[in-house]
Formats: structure tokens, C-alpha cells, sequence
């Protein structure tokens, strides 16, 4: 949602805003890293233990990903999330 002390969105309909509105506020420029982003999510994901929420990430990007090899250890250590 754009807010990183309170990143959550309620509902598909909260994703979804969220979504639309990083469309216009995006900008994109490298170097991309990925993997710091990703574990900030996963110590989200990881505090609940309950199944009682789901997390999305919505990954934009030009294609071009500067710690690709570190990108892929952090979705493979947080799949289970």
C-alpha cells in the first residue's frame, strides 16, 4: 500500500488499490535488489503463524535484477511463508 510501517491491504480490493497506485508513483532506475525487499516481507509473513492473513508482493521491474543470485535464495527460503 505504500506505507512501510503499516504495508497492509484488506481484502483483493485492497491489493488491487495498492496495485494501481504504485503503477503511477513507480519509477524505476538500478541498481534493482530485490532480496533486501523480500526478507523485509518474509519477518512480516513469518510473525503469523496462524494461516489467519496472506502476503502479496508485487514485484515491478524493467527485467533488470542487480542481486539475482541472492533474489533467488530469498524466494526459495521464503516459499514456505
Amino acid at each position: 500500500n505504500g506505507n512501510p510501517q503499516n504495508p497492509y491491504c484488506h481484502g483483493i480490493d485492497g491489493v488491487m488499490e495498492a496495485y494501481y497506485r504504485s503503477l503511477k508513483s513507480v519509477q524505476l532506475y538500478g541498481p534493482t535488489n530485490f532480496a533486501p525487499v523480500i526478507n523485509h516481507v518474509a519477518r512480516y509473513a513469518a510473525s503469523v503463524k496462524d494461516g489467519s492473513q496472506y502476503f502479496v508482493l508485487l514485484i515491478i521491474t524493467d527485467g533488470v535484477i542487480s542481486d539475482m543470485a541472492q533474489t533467488k535464495e530469498s524466494i526459495v527460503n521464503v516459499s514456505l511463508l
